[in-house]
């Protein structure tokens, strides 16, 4: 036993020496490195009348600068940004009634940072929201708890799960309490294109009437289904899994106020609080294709397949959960961004790029990504002078890499480690995995910092994935190694890295990397828009 205790603890100084070498390198480059109030009731009213009437006009808003498509998180937050700036902003979405969703319910700490950048901070208030700390993790009877490092943050700073519709109805309020903001409901059709420059839209209103809109700008935020992508961009969307979710009401968590994350057979289960009396289970189901809700194959499979790998604190609300029949499915889908730059329109939001949502970073993505769009559009008075104003907006699809690339390729990293496989590889990198984090310190502190959003960079995410699967190769050859141990650590380094390149690849590797290698990165303002 002491044998055994001194060989892990020899394990963790070798991993802890390797750790500093390489962060006191990164550290080194690093500093060579040169880098470039709550809505009012008019607004509530607005979105009421929107609903109801198909339309909420501003007296002044005959015109727009920007033209918005789809009022989702992305879309909300968005037209108050531009709004705020003084922009004229017409929003056109499908469905202003109140969402009804089992995803884009957790909103991570760096989220939340952007969403106080964007003065949309209340929009989380009298929802109730509840605030998350962290996560805990649960692997075959083992637990450990991961804390979000908010030491150096203000005590208001931290995750929120709420019901996304009522965020988004919170967003939408606010946005319409702007005046130079007209929030109408309708379905755009079309974009209209003269000689490949976008020039606005054509959409139906609520009752059916054919109408066009134009402006300088159009944005296309309309969510994961969208049917504009294809015109702005090569959509290669992936379908790793789907979701399917229950609500469990008047159920106590093993850690209150934390994410839960069970790593199950065949993959991950989730639950986390969206209010003060329920709690969001999310069951990942592989493929895409699930048992039958109708037939009864989905309640059998809960109960006999995931039940049993439920912490025994939240069985019996699983249960009544499913007995309760409430069960939906919603397909996970990944696509990397790969815009095709086009005059006059942008891309933004779940249209644009999708990870897995395992990590809950889409939101964040999305309020970061609005952030960067604004401090570009700023200092320019006059987006009329549409090839000019493309060109300079490349720069956008490299200053979000940073935050968006370190969010899409943990997700997609994760999702593969966590999920269970016949291959002995793989459950030892699984393990490796859990048993690093529950080192506490650097170890669990540094990958934290990445999913949730307050630290998000590339090399720190691909120096923490390495680390694991050193741990897991060292865990499996101390105190001896044998022939058969080193050759499955060979496999677990080999099968790390056909887990990550492919993802990081597809990111972009010179725009995730070195940014600052891009000649778009360094474009200025066009001198047009500063007279």
């Amino acid at each position: 036993m002491v044998a055994v205790a001194l060989d892990q603890y020899a394990l963790g100084a070798i991993v802890v020496s390797a750790f500093a070498l390489v962060l006191a390198i990164y550290s080194f480059v690093a500093a060579k490195k040169k880098v470039a109030g709550e809505a009012p009731t008019e607004a509530v009213n607005c979105v009421a009348a929107a609903a109801a009437n198909g339309e909420c006009r501003s007296a002044n808003a005959a015109d727009a600068d920007v033209i918005i498509v789809g009022a989702g998180v992305a879309g909300s937050a968005l037209a108050h940004t531009l709004g705020k700036d003084g922009r004229r902003v017409h929003v056109i979405e499908r469905d202003l009634t109140e969402p009804d969703r089992i995803v884009g319910e957790l909103l991570q700490p760096g989220g939340y940072l952007k969403l106080i950048e964007l003065g949309l901070e209340d929009c989380v208030n009298e929802i109730d929201a509840q605030r998350v700390f962290g996560y805990a993790l649960f692997k075959d009877g083992k637990n450990t708890r991961l804390s979000y490092p908010l030491e150096k943050f203000h005590s208001d700073v931290s995750g929120r799960s709420f019901h996304n519709g009522r965020f988004i109805q919170r967003m939408r309020e606010k946005s319409a309490s702007l005046p130079n903001v007209r929030l109408e409901q309708g379905t755009v059709t079309s974009l209209l294109e003269e000689n490949g420059t976008v020039k606005g839209v054509q959409y139906k209103t609520k009752d059916g009437k054919e109408m066009t809109a134009y402006a300088p700008l159009t944005v296309v935020c309309d969510g994961c289904f969208s049917n504009l992508r294809r015109s702005l961009c090569n959509p290669q969307v992936d379908i790793p899994s789907c979701f399917v979710g229950l609500v469990l009401e008047n159920c106590e968590l093993p850690y209150a106020n934390h994410g839960h994350v069970i790593l199950g057979d065949p993959s991950p289960i989730l639950f986390y609080p969206i209010s003060s009396t329920e709690v969001r289970c999310l069951v990942d189901v592989p493929g895409q294709k699930v048992p039958s809700i109708a037939n009864g194959e989905m309640a059998n499979y809960l109960k006999t397949v995931v039940a049993p790998q439920v912490p025994p604190e939240i069985y019996d609300s699983f249960v009544a959960a499913i007995d309760k029949g409430n069960i939906r499915t919603m397909p996970n889908r990944s696509m990397p961004a790969a815009p095709h730059p086009t005059p006059g329109a942008l891309l933004m939001g779940d249209a644009f790029n999708m990870r897995h949502p395992l990590t809950g970073g889409g939101m964040t993505v999305a309020l970061s990504d609005i952030v960067v769009l604004r401090n570009l559009l700023k200092p320019l008075r006059d987006l009329n002078d549409a090839p000019t104003l493309c060109k300079y907006l490349e720069s956008f699809y490299t200053l979000r890499k940073p935050v968006a690339s370190t969010i899409n390729t943990l997700a997609g990293a994760l999702y593969k480690v966590f999920c269970a496989s016949p291959d002995q590889a793989r459950k030892e990198m699984r393990e490796a995995c859990f048993d690093y984090l529950s080192l506490g310190g650097v170890f669990s502190t540094g990958p934290v910092a990445l999913l949730s959003g307050l630290n998000p960079r590339p090399l720190s995410l691909v120096l923490h994935f390495f680390a694991v699967a050193v741990y897991g190769v060292g865990r499996l050859c101390l105190p001896f190694p044998s022939p058969s141990r080193v050759w499955i650590g060979a496999r677990l380094i080999s099968g790390a890295s056909a887990i990550i390149f492919p993802i990081i690849k597809a990111e972009g590797v010179r725009q995730m990397f070195f940014p600052a290698t891009v000649p778009a990165y360094y474009r200025a303002p066009p001198v047009k828009g500063d007279h």
